[in-house]
This record gives C-alpha cells, sequence and structure tokens, in this order.
C-alpha cells in the first residue's frame, strides 16, 4: 500500500459498539424492541410522530453520555497525519468522529445532533430533546424532526460521496454490515474505478467477498493497527 495517497472509509455501527452505542442489527439491538417500520420512516413520523420524537430523544439523550473508543481515536490520528486526500465517510449519527478530533467527516445518514426545519429547511445543532415541538431557532415554526436520513429518503452528500470514490485509491470498510445501501455498494463502485478494497470488520459482513483484503476482529484493535500501518509506511 505504499502508493496510496487518497482515501475513501466508510465507517458504519461495528465502530462505535465498542463504546456503547447500540447497533440496530445486533442481537438485542434497537430493531429487536422497535420496528424499523415503527421508527425510522417518513411513513412513522406521520403516523405517529410522538413514538417517533421519543425514540430519537432517547438516542440523543444517550450518544452524549458515550466516549469516543480507540478505533476512533486512530482515525482521527489518521485524519491528522494523512497528507493526502482523506474521506471518512460515516454511517453513523452519533458525534464521536468529530469528539475524537476527526476533521474530515461527512454524515451520509444524518446526525443525532442536528434538528432539521421541514418549514425553512435549516439544521441546527440540538441537544435537548424535539417530544415539546420546540421552535426553530431559525424561523419560529414549530417543524423541528431529527436530522436522520429514513429508510426511503435519500443519504446526504452522495455527490461528494461519489467524487471521492473516483479519487480513491484506497476504500476501507469499517464496522459495516454490508447490508444497507446505498453504502453497501461503494466497495463496487470503488473495485471498478480500479482503487484497492479493505474491509475491517468484527466478523465477515454480507459484502466481504467483494474485497481485496479482510481483516476481522474488533475495531479498537484492528483499526488501530492499520492505521499505524498507514502511517508507517508512508513516513
Amino acid at each position: 500500500m505504499t502508493s496510496i495517497r487518497n482515501i475513501v472509509i466508510l465507517t458504519g455501527a461495528g465502530i462505535s459498539a465498542e463504546s456503547g452505542i447500540d447497533t440496530f442489527r445486533s442481537e438485542g439491538g434497537l430493531w429487536e424492541q422497535h420496528r424499523v417500520e415503527d421508527v425510522a420512516t417518513p411513513e412513522a413520523f406521520e403516523r405517529d410522530p410522538d413514538l417517533v420524537l421519543r425514540f430519537y430523544d432517547m438516542r440523543r439523550e444517550a450518544i452524549q453520555t458515550k466516549e469516543p473508543n480507540a478505533a476512533h481515536h486512530a482515525l482521527a490520528k489518521l485524519d491528522a497525519e494523512w497528507d493526502g486526500e482523506l474521506l471518512i465517510v460515516t454511517q453513523n449519527v452519533d458525534d464521536l468522529h468529530e469528539r475524537a478530533g476527526a476533521r474530515r467527516v461527512l454524515h451520509m445518514h444524518g446526525e443525532h445532533l442536528n434538528a432539521w426545519c421541514t418549514a425553512c429547511d435549516v439544521r441546527s445543532p440540538w441537544t435537548g430533546t424535539l417530544i415539546d415541538r420546540p421552535a426553530c431557532p431559525e424561523c419560529g415554526e414549530a417543524a423541528l424532526r431529527p436530522d436522520v436520513v429514513w429508510f426511503g429518503e435519500m443519504p446526504y452528500q452522495m455527490d461528494e460521496i461519489f467524487a471521492a470514490l473516483r479519487g480513491a485509491d484506497l476504500f476501507v470498510s469499517i464496522g459495516t454490515s454490508g447490508a444497507v445501501y446505498p453504502a453497501a455498494g461503494f466497495v463496487r463502485n470503488a473495485r471498478e474505478l480500479g482503487a484497492e478494497t479493505l474491509e475491517l470488520n468484527l466478523e465477515p459482513s454480507q459484502g466481504t467477498a467483494w474485497f481485496d483484503e479482510a481483516r476481522h476482529g474488533p475495531a479498537t484493535r484492528i483499526v488501530q493497527a492499520w492505521v499505524e500501518e498507514m502511517l508507517s509506511l508512508h513516513r
């Protein structure tokens, strides 16, 4: 990997699991308690907004009690020291990458600590609850919803993601199930564009066969080791 200069990294729920943030698809995960159709679709919000708002209020509160782990800190170190292009595309709606110090981060599924006003289309930082229908700080309307991409909605900044993939020498997927599109298709896009591909995951994902190389184990161990390897090769 000595010829690698431009890197795109995709992170999923597995990188935050060791910080105590539940993964939706694990045994005992949040999907076990709430059906996707009940809390994570526009139709659910229209049908029972109180249920949806309580669910996301709970997640927003919980995330603020968690801390970045060694995998987040390792990627933040790579971000700080890598002199080529680097983009961390995260499916996660927590802010643990940023709290670890990473700066080149794109949240394709939105952020728990934002609220989106459907009246004026402004996204505002938000750490409190939404269940009481607070007014939008920008326009004053009570039209706030979680700034989270629900099933059936288009992920954010797809043009920027595909532009980064077109310029990537290496695509790395960390802690993802390989089941949720369009992110699950990024490895194929990267391969078709000539990039090397690497999976770092607790166990083989649904898309492992698409990667040139796969390393499996806890994110706090294997991500840290990979980052040190990359930085040592390029010093």
